[in-house]
């Protein structure tokens, strides 16, 4: 590109959050609803330590998703060499760079391993021999040793293409752009595959003696559906409280909500694509996770995952309309975001509670202490830099980017 189109005529407010604008009080405001949660947590938490270990997994999985699914959107971006989601990019740079405060965040669960994990216990594989034979894997040792490696490699890359990005608003260095992008192709595949190896750590291992080898494809089809609905919401308000609203404009908004349809059916096919190799296989070490949920209050969970992740939504986003105006793709987003967290809770809670659906006051406790630490840091990061990367090679293309 050259060299005129190194700067675009903006004003700073349209790239900044401007003094007194109600966007500032964000990361206060979220900071007390995380301060509340705890507080709940900490009255709540030890009249049943197990219900607030379990609670607790959901929340983190929920925002820790979130966070890994905006780094494959940045590092896709990069390796795509797109011009059209420039102008998202910081907004996925400032999710991600909340994974180390998710590191601090699952700290709490090391407290609780022996209530999350029956593989955990000493004895556990004495009495077993599925959990014997899997014990060189499923041991506390080296399930702290992976967790810290996990965590390690995605502080490392969000830290690595933030701090890039961040500069290059000051420096306007082309090479940065060159540089990340070289990187970006090895960066998707590291993190393709720790975050395999941690849906299986965090999830899969509940139920040890359960086995899927889709499951962690079904957790990045969460993960990124996940981000792509964050990303419905947060840009109409946004544009709303006019921030970008002369810059990520409806042709933007249009992209992702076809994003947002197109990766609704994607998460609909690996759903049943599990389901249905696990059905047509028929083996009990399979069918053991499907058998919970297909009992009881569980089965309807399941159906309105069916219904309400897939079916509703799908229909609901096919229209170009609706993914044009903001209020309607908003919507779009947060029923999916909802879906997201139900089949998380959906996933995880069966361990607890087999008989049946059972809601506690600490899975609002826990959703607020782990949302509020989320989005408190998230806000506070929005505050500190341009709200879009304003030197990028390919900026200027992006704020031109119309559909056909």
């Amino acid at each position: 590109m050259s060299a005129e189109h190194d700067h675009v005529a903006l004003r700073p407010e349209q790239v900044t959050i401007p003094p007194g604008h109600s966007w500032n009080r964000l990361p206060i405001i979220a900071g007390v609803i995380a301060l509340v949660g705890a507080v709940a947590c900490a009255i709540l938490g030890p009249g049943n330590p197990k219900q607030f270990f379990f609670s607790w997994l959901v929340s983190f999985l929920f925002f820790m998703s979130l966070a890994l699914g905006a780094l494959f959107f940045v590092l896709i971006q990069y390796a795509a060499q797109g011009g059209w989601g420039v102008v998202l990019r910081r907004i996925g740079e400032t999710v991600f760079s909340t994974i180390p405060v998710m590191a601090v965040l699952f700290v709490p669960l090391l407290f609780g391993l022996h209530d999350l994990f029956e593989w955990s216990h000493a004895e556990a594989a004495e009495h077993d021999a599925l959990l014997a034979w899997k014990a060189p894997y499923l041991n506390t040792q080296f399930f702290l040793i992976r967790a810290a490696l996990f965590f390690a490699i995605w502080s490392f890359i969000a830290v690595m293409y933030a701090r890039g990005s961040r500069s290059q608003d000051t420096t306007g260095d082309h090479a940065v752009s060159a540089r990340l992008r070289k990187f970006a192709g090895p960066a998707i595949i590291v993190l393709a595959l720790t975050q395999t190896f941690a849906a299986i750590d965090w999830i899969m291992s509940l139920n040890p003696h359960w086995y899927s080898t889709m499951f962690g494809v079904y957790f990045f089809a969460g993960s990124w559906l996940g981000f792509i609905a964050l990303l419905s919401v947060v840009v109409p308000a946004m544009r709303g409280a006019g921030l970008v609203a002369t810059i990520i404009s409806r042709e933007h908004m249009q992209d992702i909500g076809k994003f947002l349809f197109a990766f609704t059916a994607f998460w609909g096919y690996i759903a049943f694509s599990q389901f249905f190799l696990v059905w047509y296989g028929n083996m009990p070490e399979e069918t053991v996770f499907y058998k919970e949920r297909m009992e009881g209050s569980w089965l309807t969970v399941s159906l309105v995952l069916l219904f309400g992740h897939f079916g509703a939504p799908f229909f609901y986003l096919m229209g170009r309309s609706v993914k044009r105006n903001g209020a309607t793709l908003a919507a779009g987003g947060l029923w999916l975001l909802l879906m997201h967290f139900t089949d998380l809770y959906w996933q995880v809670m069966p361990a607890l509670h087999p008989e049946g659906l059972s809601p506690s006051l600490l899975d609002a406790a826990a959703l607020m202490t782990v949302g509020g630490s989320f989005v408190a840091t998230a806000s506070w990061l929005l505050r500190r830099h341009a709200l879009v990367p304003l030197r990028d090679p390919r900026f200027a293309e992006s704020l031109a980017f119309e559909n056909t």
